[in-house]
């Protein structure tokens, strides 16, 4: 009986193990994907001359960076917890800071990426008085330093925690945002910053949305600027969505493992977390890369440039060995 116990014991382990490597397998060869392009969209955005001294596209580096970093992040993160590797606070607490830093960037610069649209269509002749290059720099600067602010303030709520043996010290389960809020304060700190972010940021794209709408009524406006920049805003606006949507992550599971087997509950997850954090993280690469004209070519010519290398090398690699 012994024995037999033993061996479902561990036939129960060996299907575990198989799901956990099925699951990361799966939240993997997305995410590397989406590196890889938008790996390749980064390098597009640094390609030319106009890339580089061009506001929107300088936001648009700054977006795209910042998003990327959360992907590489998030992918980490949610393998460390399938795998159910333990961690230290001051590792743990490296990891979460610095994806609490990049996930402020995201709605912040979709904030200024709205306002540089606006001004574009209502004001077009100071246009380019009041969005250049140095205004940009600035604007990313102050997002970076907002941002940092928020993680310092978040450390210092750490204190909170023993620091006798600090480096030793374990998390709890598995390492995540949720698990360095480690007092009341901590929480409702979280939620009064995730909330006033958010909503600034909606009020923010939503208002710039509404003036260039109004705008495009007038009769000097010009139509087809005014019409795509009302678009523009309309995805701000989504990937703001998407971004919120991040913050619901760990009240759904923490709400869902109480109502769910184990077994559920770790697929439950893993849909969860592709929806949430991995494939908004590719839109703004996907949309803006099809989407703007400047940016289409070249950044269709560096994926198929590299396309045909690779089939060139295949076919070599062919004919070489035949």
């Amino acid at each position: 009986m012994s024995h037999a116990n033993d061996s479902i014991h561990d036939e129960a382990q060996d299907d575990r193990f198989l799901e956990i490597l099925m699951v990361s397998t799966l939240s993997t060869i997305p995410s590397c994907v989406f590196l890889y392009i938008n790996g390749i969209m980064l390098f597009t955005l640094r390609s030319k001359a106009v890339f580089c001294e061009t506001a929107r596209y300088i936001l648009l580096y700054n977006l795209l960076f910042a998003e990327t970093v959360q992907l590489v992040l998030s992918q980490v993160l949610f393998l460390l917890a399938a795998y159910s590797v333990i961690m230290t606070y001051p590792l743990c607490g490296f990891l979460t800071q610095l994806a609490n830093l990049t996930t402020t960037i995201s709605p912040l610069t979709l904030v200024v990426m709205s306002v540089e649209r606006y001004v574009a269509v209502c004001y077009p002749l100071r246009h380019a008085d009041i969005v250049t290059v140095r205004n940009t720099g600035v604007s990313i600067i102050l997002i970076w330093t907002f941002s940092s602010l928020n993680v310092v303030i978040r450390v210092l709520l750490l204190l909170e925690l023993p620091f006798d043996n600090l480096l030793n010290l374990q998390v709890k389960g598995f390492c995540s945002g949720l698990s360095m809020l480690v007092g009341p304060i901590s929480h409702a700190y979280n939620k009064a910053f995730a909330g006033f972010v958010f909503t600034s940021a909606g009020v923010a794209i939503i208002s710039s949305y509404i003036g260039v709408a109004a705008a495009a009524r007038s009769a000097s406006a010009d139509k087809a600027s005014a019409h795509k920049a009302r678009n523009t805003l309309l995805l701000h606006l989504v990937q703001l969505g998407l971004s919120l949507s991040s913050t619901v992550y760990y009240p759904l599971l923490i709400a869902l493992s109480t109502v769910v087997v184990r077994v559920v509950f770790f697929r439950i997850q893993s849909l969860v977390y592709m929806f949430i954090f991995i494939v908004p993280r590719c839109l703004s690469s996907l949309i803006y890369g099809l989407r703007d004209q400047s940016i289409r070519p070249v950044l269709m010519f560096y994926l198929c440039c590299r396309l045909r290398l690779s089939t060139v090398r295949v076919k070599s690699d062919v004919s070489s060995s035949a």
